[in-house]
């Protein structure tokens, strides 16, 4: 508040008090103390911004290396605890194409049952499998590939993973 309004706040007060308009000079100290209520509230905001502040990160997975799998499920798994004891969400999203679409492979996944555990453990953790990478493995093994139900196929990993990040998400490569 600058001087000049706190001499004007301070002349109306005076003058409400003298020929008794207590109104007035309620009003005076009303003003006053508005800013310090503002700040106040803007502070509780703050606060509650920050209690519901969700952390996103898409992890890629694009290696047929069952240590890498492992790797990913660990970021995800230490992600999603670290933030859950601080109160805070995180939502992860583990993007496999490539080579690495044998961790969402039903057939082939070194970690099946870890992602299955995963999976339904943590609600915040999804799983998302690349069509593309889907379509020439049949292609080339002359056989259906199935992918695990806890997996959701998107068109392309690659492009899911531009979509995150469009979207806030923090890009980790384990």
């Amino acid at each position: 508040m600058t001087s000049s309004a706190r001499r004007r706040i301070a002349v109306m007060t005076a003058v409400g008090c003298l020929i008794g308009l207590s109104p007035l000079a309620a009003c005076a100290q009303d003003r006053a103390n508005e800013p310090m209520r503002v700040a106040q509230a803007k502070q509780k905001m703050t606060k509650k911004a920050a209690k519901e502040k969700v952390h996103k990160v898409a992890i890629q997975v694009a290696e047929n290396n069952p240590q890498l799998m492992n790797l990913a499920l660990n970021n995800a798994a230490n992600l999603i605890g670290y933030y859950k004891k601080r109160g805070e969400k995180a939502v992860v999203e583990i993007v496999a194409f490539g080579p690495g679409l044998h961790m969402l492979r039903e057939d082939t996944s070194p970690v099946k049952a870890r992602v299955q555990t995963m999976s339904l453990e943590n609600p915040e953790l999804t799983f998302a499998a690349c069509a593309n990478t889907q379509a020439n493995m049949t292609k080339q093994e002359t056989k259906d590939v199935p992918i695990m139900s806890e997996a959701k196929v998107t068109p392309s990993g690659v492009v899911r993973l531009t979509e995150l990040q469009g979207q806030g998400y923090a890009y980790i490569r384990p």
